[in-house]
């Protein structure tokens, strides 16, 4: 898959997308993931994911109560730069119940708003503008 600067991998249930309009008029191209098909494995599970390793940041909505849900977060913390910005949206309680999990990822407990997607974009655009200046000065 042909690497796009600032994309965004939205990994989420089909009855709550996030506002992928709006982050596409922000300039940042999104990918929807909405988890694995039933009775199929993800494939981050079975080993990697393009989706995954395409995206620049990760807004990740499924439901952690799902243990299988659980190791597709984990193995995205494993699988992806600590420069890559990652935020989960969970249930209410859940950052609690699952806070080992979520240690070192951003939280959202609520469907996000405008501003937290417009922060979200900012994080990301950040995040690929240090890339860039790493990699120009290591040149």
């Amino acid at each position: 898959m042909k690497e796009q600067r600032g994309l965004i991998l939205d990994v989420t249930p089909v009855e709550n997308p996030i506002d992928k309009k709006l982050l596409e008029q922000m300039g940042h191209p999104v990918l929807v993931c909405q988890g694995p098909e039933w009775g199929h494995a993800c494939p981050i599970i079975a080993g990697d994911c393009d989706m995954v390793s395409s995206a620049h940041g990760i807004i990740f909505q499924l439901d952690l109560d799902r243990p299988q849900h659980r190791v597709i977060l984990k193995r995205y913390q494993e699988r992806t730069a600590d420069d890559i910005p990652l935020v989960a949206v969970v249930e209410p309680g859940q950052e609690e119940k699952y806070a080992e999990l979520l240690a070192g990822v951003q939280v959202w407990t609520s469907k996000p708003t405008i501003s937290e997607l417009d922060g979200f974009a900012a994080q990301t655009e950040a995040a690929d503008e240090l890339r860039v200046e790493s990699a120009e000065a290591s040149c």
